[in-house]
């Protein structure tokens, strides 16, 4: 029998996966013990076949189950790992644990094992999911489950960690392959993390590991996690499904993956937050007024974390849909919304041009006005960098979501319609080889920079009542 470690398994009706995992580690021979929270299959059964110990307990979360593993099952060896019914050990990670000496890491705590996610059979390789590391093996009476989590479950260990980048476990909920089984599972799991949420914006709940980015996997996700709560809600679910979908290059997971990425980094989290929203609307709203929505700098961290993302979206798929480096011809062809807006624009000023009697031809770059001059439309010409500030500034005030988005669209389309103006009159009368000292771009970014800001001034001054009251709830 193995002397190094055990391994600890919870379960509730996994017979559909139990027998995948345990036959991936039988080669082990490590001491197994099962937590099952009331299974109503084969489980139990098939936890027996393998000589298993199994204790029952009750379910609530995953911390609280992991909690009472640690501490109600009689562990002899000083290693213990922790595995979900869903996972498999692959021959690599396998190979390592049986290479596995205690006495070569003796300065060591816990040591991550790297996953693989599967869902509908396919290797969620993107979208932030590959690597991914968890903290899946601790030295017994030293690591303990963080209790200061409802959902999000992790170990805790007070010393050093080593993260074993070739040690894979494969995890794959063959149940998920029924969407059903999804939806209803992550419906159960958002009761969980918005109360959770609602906790911390009361100060009942803290962290539990100290946020770092540069440290560990999971203090760099504690210090992601404070900006996730820094976040608006309601904007935040898409910004991190835009965030994964491209910057993280989760398109590049297929059909299969990008549902993944939209259920659980936009579906997931709206669900989330349309249940925190209900649960401050039944508690008193009183206790949220000094949740710090409201506070200059609470705004000041939304609007320049909302500024940068739009900002760098914005460059990163110009960049993505022309030719050269990472050039993807699909989101060219159909999903190219920078072009589109080009064509709007040149459509537009043509057509006002017509108008007013002049002779105006475009193609997919150009306007062209007989008699007069043209012009060339590059990126810096759409006023996307404006409209990056306008959207985040607005977003990030603390103002009723309704108010938002009519300032918002009546905003972007001014910015767009002076814009046109400009083009308008840059096809008539600017004149490219006698005027190369003055800057045309810089002229119109001051000038609409000086119009953002007293519109934004006067929607800021114009219902303060209302936003202390909305800052409230």
């Amino acid at each position: 029998m193995n002397s190094q470690f055990s391994i600890i398994i919870l379960t509730f009706n996994e017979e559909l996966h139990l027998p995948r995992l345990l036959k991936s580690v039988a080669e082990l021979d490590a001491p197994v013990f099962i937590l099952d929270s009331g299974s109503t299959d084969n489980t139990l059964v098939i936890a027996a076949e393998y000589g298993a110990v199994v204790l029952t307990h009750a379910f609530e979360n995953h911390p609280k189950q992991w909690d009472f593993a640690l501490k109600n099952f009689d562990i002899k060896t000083p290693w213990v790992i922790c595995l979900d019914a869903d996972q498999v050990v692959t021959p690599e990670l396998k190979t390592k644990l049986l290479n596995f000496k205690g006495e070569n890491y003796k300065d060591i705590d816990g040591i991550y094992f790297n996953r693989k996610n599967y869902f509908k059979n396919r290797w969620i390789k993107h979208g932030g999911y590959s690597p991914f590391y968890l903290l899946k093996m601790i030295r017994f009476g030293v690591g303990y489950s963080d209790l200061n989590e409802n959902m999000d479950h992790r170990f805790i260990v007070p010393g050093k960690t080593e993260v074993w980048k070739d040690g894979f476990i494969l995890e794959e909920n063959l149940k998920e392959n029924n969407i059903k089984f999804w939806i209803d599972k992550h419906n159960r799991y958002s009761d969980l993390v918005a109360a959770e949420e609602v906790e911390r914006m009361l100060n009942l709940r803290t962290q539990t590991v100290k946020p770092n980015f540069w440290g560990s996997p999971d203090e760099r996700t504690a210090c992601l996690k404070q900006l996730w709560w820094q976040l608006p809600r309601y904007t935040r679910p898409m910004l991190y499904f835009i965030y994964r979908m491209f910057f993280q290059l989760g398109i590049l997971d297929g059909r299969e993956g990008v549902i993944f990425h939209f259920l659980q980094a936009y579906w997931f989290r709206l669900i989330v937050d349309v249940k925190i929203d209900e649960i401050i609307k039944q508690q008193q709203p009183e206790k949220f007024a000094n949740d710090g929505s409201a506070s200059p700098l609470r705004f000041v961290f939304r609007f320049i974390v909302l500024f940068l993302l739009f900002y760098a979206f914005n460059l990163f798929y110009y960049g993505i849909t022309s030719p050269g480096g990472h050039y993807s011809p699909f989101l060219d062809h159909y999903l190219n919304y920078i072009q589109g807006l080009r064509s709007l624009l040149l459509y537009v000023s043509t057509g006002l041009l017509k108008l007013l009697g002049f002779t105006a031809i475009r193609n997919d770059y150009e306007l062209l006005v007989a008699g007069h001059s043209s012009i060339w439309i590059v990126y810096s010409c759409l006023g996307l960098g404006v409209i990056s500030f306008f959207a985040a500034f607005v977003l990030a005030f603390p103002k009723p979501l309704k108010r938002k988005i009519i300032f918002l669209v009546t905003g972007i389309f001014a910015i767009e319609f002076l814009n046109v103006i400009r083009f308008m009159l840059l096809a008539l009368y600017w004149n490219k080889n006698e005027n190369k000292i003055i800057d045309h771009h810089t002229i119109f970014n001051i000038i609409i920079y000086i119009i953002v800001a007293i519109s934004l001034y006067f929607w800021v001054k114009s219902s303060d009542g209302e936003n202390k009251a909305y800052a409230a709830n």
